[in-house]
């Protein structure tokens, strides 16, 4: 069990640092900064470690951009919100298009309605200049993107095996099927 526990802490802060590494590489679009490793990264936490670790790497990952200057306070809803209703569906049903779904859903509507108050009150933008619904869009593209660099980065993950050594459900039996459970995808 504290095998399983330290194992999962590893990942969790592997997956950290790729998605603060990975927003090195964002596209400006409007007030925020749209990093599509940190929902592919929300995706991998949620099919790994579970929807608690999805929450807790995105908002680590979101307090270190935000403390090195490389991330603005969108982060945090942009990437919390996605991370928690992608970690509960696939908790839930297990389907990883769900899942995609579920993060694009939670961080694009959600997460961008969220981050409009974050910008009024914490970040002093005026709420005459900009639209309820001006995060919405820029999240969108970021999701998107990295829901389907997700998406093939998983159908790798189980074509080899990889995955279910993360989720600790390494037996003969998922070895022995997992090229059928691959065609599943």
């Amino acid at each position: 069990m504290k095998q399983n526990q330290s194992q999962k802490l590893c990942t969790a802060g592997i997956l950290c640092a790729a998605a603060v590494i990975g927003s090195l590489f964002s596209i400006p679009i409007f007030g925020s900064k749209c990093a599509p490793v940190q929902h592919m990264v929300n995706i991998l936490c949620a099919v790994a470690l579970g929807p608690w670790y999805g929450v807790g790497t995105a908002f680590c990952a979101s307090l270190l951009r935000n403390l090195l200057g490389i991330g603005s306070l969108m982060a945090f809803p942009g990437s919390m919100f996605g991370a928690l209703l992608c970690g509960i569906a696939y908790w839930k049903f297990k389907n990883i298009l769900l899942t995609l779904l579920a993060e694009v859903l939670g961080t694009a509507v959600l997460g961008g309605l969220c981050a409009y108050p974050v910008s009024v009150l914490l970040m002093g933008t005026d709420a005459g200049s900009l639209a309820f619904y001006a995060y919405v869009i820029p999240f969108l593209i970021s999701t998107a993107g990295g829901a389907v660099l997700s998406a093939f980065l998983i159908a790798a993950l189980k074509k080899t095996g990889i995955l279910y050594l993360f989720q600790g459900l390494q037996t003969k039996e998922n070895i022995a099927g997992q090229n059928s459970s691959s065609k599943q995808f």
